[in-house]
């Protein structure tokens, strides 16, 4: 079993923001597995499909992106799916936009979404994709750019990388994580 978990954050306020892109992943995975997204549990929306013959839990936390890992650490105790089988899709400033990076495991960085995951859960060994959003302009307010939408060309870029994105989860559940990473981390 595993769980795929994309960062965001609730309600329509920030449904198209650059801090959404984790739920605009889980967003296309669902379309493509015809996957309602209308399940309450673990502090968050959820679903529940079938990818290469193994059961996969598709979530977005509702606890705001900053305590995410409230819902993931929910979602590990009364699942017991091993920490190693947790996917977490989330935005990157460090990244260029339109770009992912996929990691078998690793710090937070600088993303206090994942801060909060890897210390709810006491671990850091689980892969993540991350997907970049650019950086800030010089002396722009981070929370700012963040919680801002794409204009219109990035936001192309950005739907194109989230499919890419979403293809890169399926091939990890199919083959494994060092398998996804030497197909899909190249630079553009």
């Amino acid at each position: 079993m595993y769980a795929v978990i994309g960062l965001g954050n609730p309600g329509s306020k920030y449904s198209d923001t650059k801090h959404n892109v984790g739920f605009n992943t889980i967003d296309c995975i669902a379309q493509k597995y015809s996957v309602k997204l209308n399940k309450i549990k673990f502090k968050s929306v959820y679903g529940e499909t079938n990818i290469e013959g193994n059961k996969v839990i598709l979530v977005k936390p509702q606890t705001y992106m900053n305590n995410s890992g409230i819902s993931v650490m929910e979602l590990l105790k009364y699942t017991n799916i091993p920490v190693q089988n947790l996917i977490v899709i989330y935005d990157d400033i460090d990244i260029d936009l339109g770009t992912i990076r996929i990691r078998k495991k690793g710090s937070a960085g600088s993303h206090n979404g994942m801060k909060s995951i890897i210390y709810h859960i006491k671990n850091d060994d689980f892969p993540r994709i991350r997907i970049g959003i650019g950086r800030p302009n010089q002396g722009q307010d981070l929370a700012y750019f963040v919680l801002n939408k794409f204009n219109k060309e990035e936001r192309e870029k950005i739907d194109e990388i989230v499919e890419i994105a979403s293809d890169s989860v399926i091939e990890i559940i199919k083959n494994n994580v060092d398998y996804a990473m030497n197909k899909f981390n190249k630079k553009k």
